[in-house]
């Protein structure tokens, strides 16, 4: 069964830091980084060793703040 997580983090290597909060649906922790990694990585054109995730938690479905998400998990 797959579980919601939300990340946070910060991006180096800009003018300045970028703060993050993204939300994914992953079975586990390990690929939840992978898809943000992923994500980050291709849409600011950075490396991994640029991004840094300061906190990673499993979330319920009351506590989803994306529409999209909410509406897949929903399902």
């Amino acid at each position: 069964m797959a579980k919601v997580f939300r990340i946070t983090g910060r991006v180096l290597g800009k003018e300045e830091p970028m703060v993050f909060t993204k939300e994914c649906k992953a079975l586990k922790e390990e690929d939840a980084l992978e898809f943000i990694y992923s994500d980050i990585g291709s849409k600011h054109h950075v490396k991994r060793t640029m991004v840094k995730i300061e906190e990673i938690k499993e979330i319920s479905e009351d506590e989803i703040t994306d529409l999209i998400l909410q509406k897949i998990v929903s399902m």
